[in-house]
């Protein structure tokens, strides 16, 4: 009988903490009822473990005391007027004031940018920058691997460090747990580049009764001189990503950015070094501001576990419903809240051109299977399915009546939108739109397009596996 009501009490406590929890989605309470009702005391302790986006008081404090000593991000800008040589159509305005009202980056005039060819040109671009810096190169990496690419960027940091230039290097203590237990970090330390750990895990089992252990910086910034900065979904690796080889090559898009949204993704290298490392940046966004240059408006998007609730979703969502007569988007992770799939299937039930190009084969394959149980619906909405079929297409990109675009690290899915520290750069600029857009093509090329006949006839096992999975999706 002691034991019949132990289990009522914490099994009742444990839903009743799921239905009061703040900012939570509907299907994502009504997931998490069902594993503690279904599997009462592993359910229990998962959801103790994963079912809060808790990151831990210390560092909420830490963080808060970082942004404290940093300007605020709207004087974040290294150009006299940026924010006057903003300029974009008027319909394009409430994109970046979304955009602004998640992490405070006002739009800003006077940028320039090219893409990078692919994942090879881009590190060696990288690489170039550092060996041209004069005073300070900042990076954080989600993934930095010990492999031909990752060794290019640790010499060219190493050479930087040697002729007095201050390096700053920062992975995340999960995704490069490798490279850090490596001589090759120790290496870089002992040559004079400051390195940090984000999102220490330490101890993994004193790790989950500070803060959730899977809440991840999942960012990639290079920033030079406050003049040059990189944005999009590569991590410091070879194409081939030998972690997960069967899968690759993995194909990602970064572009090179110069103007005043550079000082910008500064601000935010800095609050995210401040937070993990006790050496202050906040001197740095006092360096001499120079006169504004014609340029295309800009703005960083900056999400992750303590910004504002669905912060991410809402800006994909804003370019979703802008779209007037084109909406591309390429993702690797596709597993969305409502909103998400309404607004998608709303674009292409308008009449937008709606397309989207997952990969055919994901390292994720309960992310996978829980995509494929929104194609029915996007297809009967209208919407183009492609999926990639060379490699693994992790490039993360929207494009959007070929004017305006965004790029950087976040996926579609939920946890970009709750879990991840994510960075992006929102543009509006109809010549790089149309080459970010021509490359989509390019991935479109080598896709195969999904048809509706083609789903319906899948099993009924296959049904009832990527629905499963979709239920659960909000626990994944």
């Amino acid at each position: 009988m002691l034991y019949l009501l132990l289990h009522i009490v914490v099994v009742s406590a444990c839903v009743l903490r799921i239905l009061l929890r703040k900012h939570r989605q509907p299907e994502s309470r009504m997931a998490w009822i069902v594993v503690v009702l279904t599997l009462p005391y592993v359910g229990v302790i998962a959801y103790l473990l994963l079912g809060e986006t808790n990151i831990g008081r210390a560092r909420i404090e830490r963080l808060q005391a970082a942004l404290s000593q940093l300007v605020p991000p709207g004087d974040a800008v290294g150009v006299i007027g940026a924010e006057q040589l903003a300029q974009c159509p008027e319909r394009f305005e409430p994109l970046f004031k979304v955009g602004q009202s998640i992490s405070g980056y006002p739009p800003v005039g006077g940028n320039r940018a090219r893409l990078m060819k692919d994942t090879d040109a881009a590190i060696d671009a990288m690489v170039a920058d550092i060996d041209a810096a004069m005073q300070h190169v900042h990076l954080v990496f989600y993934i930095w691997l010990n492999d031909r690419n990752g060794n290019k960027m640790a010499a060219a940091l190493m050479r930087a460090a040697k002729r007095g230039v201050t390096c700053r290097a920062m992975v995340d203590d999960l995704g490069s747990r490798d490279l850090v237990r490596s001589p090759l970090w120790a290496k870089m330390t002992a040559a004079g580049v400051k390195t940090a750990r984000a999102l220490e895990i330490g101890n993994p089992f004193l790790r989950i009764f500070k803060g959730r252990v899977d809440l991840r910086n999942h960012r990639k910034i290079l920033v030079i001189d406050n003049a040059i900065t990189y944005c999009g979904s590569q991590n410091c690796a070879d194409a081939a990503f030998l972690p997960k080889a069967k899968y690759g090559p993995w194909v990602d898009t970064v572009m090179r950015f110069e103007g005043p949204v550079v000082w910008q993704n500064q601000h935010l290298f800095a609050g995210d070094w401040m937070a993990n490392s006790h050496d202050d940046l906040s001197g740095i966004f006092h360096e001499r501001r120079l006169a504004g240059q014609p340029g295309f408006t800009a703005q960083v998007i900056a999400t992750g576990p303590t910004a504002r609730n669905s912060a991410m979703p809402e800006m994909f969502e804003s370019l979703m419903f802008a779209a007037r007569r084109e909406l591309f988007i390429t993702t690797p992770y596709y597993v969305p809240n409502g909103a998400i799939q309404a607004a998608l299937c709303a674009a292409a039930n308008r009449g937008v051109a709606t397309s989207v190009i997952f990969p055919a084969h994901n390292d994720d394959f309960a992310v996978a299977a829980a995509s494929r149980s929104y194609y029915e619906s996007l297809l009967r909405a209208g919407v183009r399915i492609f999926e990639y079929q060379p490699g693994l297409l992790h490039a993360k990109t929207i494009t959007v009546d070929g004017e305006v675009a965004l790029i950087g690290s976040a996926n579609l899915d939920r946890r970009s939108f709750d879990l991840n520290y994510e960075n992006n750069i929102l543009f509006q600029d109809r010549a790089l739109t149309m080459e970010l857009r021509a490359r989509q093509a390019v991935f479109q090329e080598h896709a195969r397009p999904i048809t509706l006949e083609e789903v319906c006839a899948w099993s009924v096992g296959r049904q009832i596996w990527n629905n499963v999975l979709a239920i659960v999706s909000p626990v994944l």
